[in-house]
């Protein structure tokens, strides 16, 4: 594709998410607020190198450079439970050894409280007008962390200002933390982990409609999500608005959407991170994903986005309903109950683990189940 093509493509992608983001603000009075940066004249927020991290001599606390957990989630019981889970692990190793995990919020994307508002540190956060995410929920996801990053207020328990806490971990209602989490980003860089199924490269000429040329190499693009990602706050306060506008205009585009499909939303973190010239740390280490990751290692977080399908005999089924199993998504309706089953023997540690951590969690939160 020649250069002027390029060049009249990216105008066209530009003009779509600017006329979509007009759209969903004029939708919802509620929702009509000004983008976070530098100008709130335009929608187009500019690109913008990443901030360069001030030197803190402030105590030990502030030493520890400091990073704030954000989860965005809606009301559903299957996201619910996730959360409250989440949350305990959170807080079981917030001020363990080599942590710097400060405060914790979760981003309530139904627009109104729910029942968990005393259990988890919560912030309500509006969802797009109805239609706008198309069927693909997860929509709501940047379009919350803009709300969140310009009205909160978001500060740590140690008793530290606002302006001293320079990093957020992006994280999922999924995510179960196994042990305390260090702050992975350095030297100007976010931290991220990197996905396989996410190939720049291969998409190429799709993601030159919203990344041309002249921004550099595809490379520059991390084959990352938006989560797990460690990132400076303003770095992020800067590439939210381009990320929501981002992923509305691929979700509109047919051959961006046919192309990603449900993970476009990270494709559109992916691309607004480089296009704000925020490079990332890809640390595999970060977390590990069962039942193919099979041992904890040195890992921080186990995500259990997939299912977990054994025999009785300890052998994997995937693809098959196993005779002994986890899955999430049995559990879409009711939050599973306390002491479920461990897996038979010989299934891996990462999946026995993950069990006995979900069970330890249910047992020890209060009203379970009711």
């Amino acid at each position: 594709m020649g250069c002027g093509n390029v060049f009249f493509t990216l105008i066209i992608t530009l003009s779509v998410a600017l006329i979509t983001y007009n759209i969903l603000i004029s939708a919802n009075a509620s929702l009509k607020q000004e983008l976070p940066g530098p100008s709130t004249s335009s929608i187009i927020d500019p690109i913008i190198q990443m901030p360069v991290e001030k030197s803190r001599k402030y105590g030990s606390n502030a030493e520890k450079r400091l990073f704030h957990t954000a989860v965005t989630a809606s009301d559903s019981v299957y996201n619910t439970w996730q959360c409250r889970v989440m949350y305990y692990w959170f807080k079981k190793h917030k001020n363990g050894p080599n942590s710097d995990m400060g405060g914790f919020t979760r981003i309530l994307h139904s627009g109104k409280p729910d029942n968990y508002m005393n259990e988890i540190p919560t912030f309500i956060a509006q969802p797009l007008p109805a239609g706008m995410d198309q069927g693909y929920i997860v929509l709501n996801r940047p379009w919350a962390f803009v709300q969140w990053l310009q009205k909160a207020d978001i500060k740590e328990e140690y008793e530290i200002p606002d302006f001293l806490i320079f990093y957020i971990l992006m994280a999922e209602p999924d995510h179960i933390i196994v042990k305390p989490i260090p702050n992975l980003s350095k030297d100007g860089l976010g931290a991220a982990f990197p996905f396989f199924y996410i190939e720049p490269k291969k998409y190429e000429s799709v993601l030159r409609k919203y990344f041309p040329e002249e921004k550099g190499p595809i490379t520059n693009i991390d084959p990352i999500g938006n989560s797990p990602v460690i990132v400076g706050k303003d770095s992020l306060k800067k590439i939210a608005p381009t990320w929501m506008n981002v992923s509305l205009a691929m979700k509109k585009d047919p051959e961006t959407d046919k192309a990603f499909g449900w993970v476009l939303e990270m494709y559109a973190y992916a691309v607004s991170s480089a296009l704000h010239g925020v490079g990332n740390i890809l640390y595999k280490d970060f977390m590990i994903q069962p039942p193919w990751d099979t041992e904890i290692g040195n890992k921080f977080i186990i995500h259990y986005t997939y299912g977990c399908d054994y025999d009785l005999k300890g052998r994997l089924t995937y693809g098959k309903i196993g005779e002994w199993r986890f899955d999430k998504r049995s559990f879409d309706t009711e939050a599973p109950p306390r002491n479920l089953p461990l897996p038979p023997p010989g299934v891996p540690e990462s999946v026995v683990t993950l069990v006995k951590m979900v069970n330890e969690a249910t047992s020890n939160i209060p009203n379970w189940g009711s």
